[in-house]
C-alpha cells in the first residue's frame, strides 16, 4: 500500500498570523509538491445520490475515488452522511478531528480547513461526524442554507480533479446542498426489485435545484451495482434501467462480491484491499469511463 502523508504547509494568511502573534495553529493543506494543481475550470463535482439506502453509494464513492487516484487524479471525498461510512471506509477516524463537514455547513468553515489526507496517494477526505444528524434542523434559520456547501467548496478550487460527495439516503437539506454545489449527479442503482423506486422523486428534486440554485445540474451517470448475471432479476432490472437512462447509464457494471462488502470494515477501498478482485477491476474500468467523459 502506498502511504501518502502530505507536507505541512502554511498559506499566506496563516503565515501572517503566526508571524504576528505566534498563536495560530498549523493545519494540513493538500499539496502535490512540484505537480501543477488541477484546473478549477475542469474540476468535476459528483453528488453521489439515491434516497434508497443500501444501493452502493458509499462503496462507489470510495472505490471510484480510489481508482481515479491510482490514475494520478487528485480526488476529494466529501462525507455528507451522518453515519460517516465514507470517512471510516477510507481508514480515517472522524472523531479525532476538532472540525468536520458539520462546521462547513453550519459555521462557515472553508472546506480547505477540514480536508484530511488518507493513507492513499492523491486521495483526501472531508470527514463526517454524528453531529451531522441534527444539522438540517440547525440550518432552518440560516440565510442561504442551500448554498453553504457550494460556498465552502470554492476554497478548494484548483486543488482537485474530482470531488465526490457521498449523500445521505434522503432528499433533505443536506442533499440539496450537495446538488447546489455539484456539476454532476451520479446515481448508483441496485439491480434488485424496486430499483427504480424513488428515482422519479429524485428527478423532480433535480429539476427544482436546476430552476432555483444550479441551472447546469443534471444526472450524468447512472451505475448498476450489486449485479449478478446468473440472476434473472438482475438482468431484467438492468434492461429496465437502460430503457429509462440510456444516455446516462455507464457501460461498466459493478458486480455483487463478498470482497466489496468486506473492504470497508478494513478501512480500505477495494482497489487496495483486493487489487485483483472483480470489484476492483470493475471500479478501475468505471474510472476510465469517467476520465474519458
Amino acid at each position: 500500500m502506498n502511504v501518502s502523508r502530505e507536507t505541512l504547509v502554511l498559506d499566506a494568511h496563516v503565515k501572517s498570523e503566526l508571524n504576528g502573534s505566534g498563536s495560530t495553529q498549523c493545519r494540513y493543506v493538500p499539496t502535490v509538491g512540484k505537480r501543477l494543481m488541477a484546473d478549477a475550470s475542469t474540476m468535476r463535482i459528483f453528488a453521489v445520490a439515491n434516497q434508497k439506502g443500501g444501493v452502493g453509494k458509499t462503496t462507489t464513492t470510495i472505490s471510484l475515488g480510489a481508482a481515479l487516484a491510482e490514475q494520478g487524479k487528485r480526488v476529494l471525498v466529501v462525507d455528507l452522511d451522518p453515519q460517516g461510512n465514507a470517512t471510516t471506509g477510507l481508514g480515517v477516524d472522524g472523531r479525532r478531528f476538532e472540525r468536520s463537514v458539520y462546521d462547513v455547513l453550519l459555521n462557515d468553515v472553508p472546506m480547505v480547513d477540514i480536508v484530511e489526507p488518507t493513507g492513499f496517494n492523491n486521495l483526501f477526505v472531508a470527514p463526517a461526524t454524528l453531529d451531522l444528524a441534527g444539522v438540517e434542523q440547525e440550518l432552518t434559520q440560516v440565510i442561504s442554507r442551500e448554498l453553504r456547501l457550494k460556498k465552502a467548496i470554492s476554497s478548494v478550487e484548483g486543488e482537485f480533479d474530482y470531488i465526490f460527495i457521498d449523500c445521505p439516503p434522503s432528499l433533505g437539506l443536506i442533499t440539496i446542498n450537495a446538488f447546489a454545489a455539484a456539476t454532476d449527479i451520479m446515481v448508483p442503482v441496485q439491480t434488485e426489485f424496486y430499483a427504480l423506486e424513488g428515482l422519479t422523486q429524485l428527478q423532480r428534486i433535480v429539476e427544482l435545484v436546476q430552476k432555483n440554485l444550479n441551472p447546469e445540474l443534471k444526472i450524468t451517470k447512472v451505475i448498476l451495482t450489486m449485479y449478478d448475471s446468473r440472476n434473472t432479476l438482475s438482468v431484467d432490472v438492468a434492461k429496465e434501467v437502460r430503457k429509462h437512462f440510456e444516455a446516462e447509464l455507464c457501460k461498466t457494471v459493478i458486480p455483487r462480491t463478498v470482497r466489496l462488502a468486506e473492504a470497508p470494515s478494513f478501512g480500505q477501498p477495494i482497489t487496495v484491499f483486493d487489487p485483483t478482485s472483480k470489484g476492483a477491476k470493475a471500479y478501475r474500468a468505471l474510472a476510465e469511463e469517467i476520465i474519458n467523459g
